[in-house]
């Protein structure tokens, strides 16, 4: 899926993401680690805190869509497939913990062959 397609005057936005992926902006925000303070508003959504949280869900989410089919089911990976080697965490819960790279390697370490 094109990162446009999430975004509304070239930043991430809450609200163009949960359209795509069939949920809440709310849903999004606590999805990537952020508080509803920290997104009240063009300006605390724009922030960098903000706009790194909701890019790293977006790249994440880009990056499996192909394995399964749609941004959707993709998304359902993101929140709850507990990832071999990392103790049970899912994605999500390592990108909310600022693990992002390690997820990415992850994908792209299985999607090379090599498993985790």
């Amino acid at each position: 899926m094109s990162l446009a397609q999430y975004a509304d005057d070239e930043f991430f936005s809450p609200a163009r993401i949960a359209e795509t992926l069939r949920t809440t902006s709310e849903d999004i925000c606590r999805t990537a680690g952020l508080s509803k303070d920290e997104v009240q508003g063009k300006d605390r959504v724009r922030s960098d805190k903000a706009q790194a949280r909701l890019r790293e869900l977006v790249e994440t989410i880009n990056k499996v869509e192909p394995r399964f089919g749609s941004a959707l089911m993709a998304y359902a990976w993101y929140r709850s497939q507990p990832l071999p080697g990392f103790f049970g965490f899912t994605a999500m819960q390592l990108v909310k913990d600022g693990r992002a790279d390690d997820v990415r390697d992850y994908i792209d370490a299985v999607d090379t062959g090599i498993h985790a």
